[in-house]
């Protein structure tokens, strides 16, 4: 399974509560991609403006692989008590961190902002 896969997750369930629709077909997921099935903790981080704007992260895992991109994803947009909730227009500028806390070591990718600053 591709990063891409993994951040397109974290960025889908951030856009279902902007656009307070479901939009993440999780059994097409997990029929797709099997270890989204398997526990894994996660930790989304989200920047603006090179700085951190949101984080949340499992401690241990818990939930399932894709659960815990979703949960953690909203939590660091919308539920992070240093931060006000992430609104669209900040949205559009958020680059997302996200790291996998797996038995063979730490993963972490990134996924740049949908608009750049020209």
């Amino acid at each position: 399974m591709s990063q891409s896969v993994l951040l397109t997750i974290a960025r889908r369930s951030i856009e279902e509560v902007l656009q307070a629709e479901l939009s993440i077909e999780r059994e097409k997921l997990l029929s797709e991609y099997p270890i989204l099935n398997q526990p894994i903790a996660t930790e989304v981080t989200l920047y603006l403006d090179n700085k951190i704007r949101g984080n949340a992260k499992s401690e241990e895992p818990q939930r399932t692989l894709l659960d815990d991109i979703i949960h953690n994803a909203k939590i660091a947009a919308f539920q992070d008590e240093d931060f006000d909730p992430l609104v669209t227009s900040e949205y559009l500028h958020t680059t997302i961190e996200l790291t996998l806390f797996t038995e063979e070591g730490t993963l972490s990718h990134k996924s740049g902002p949908i608009l750049k600053e020209p």
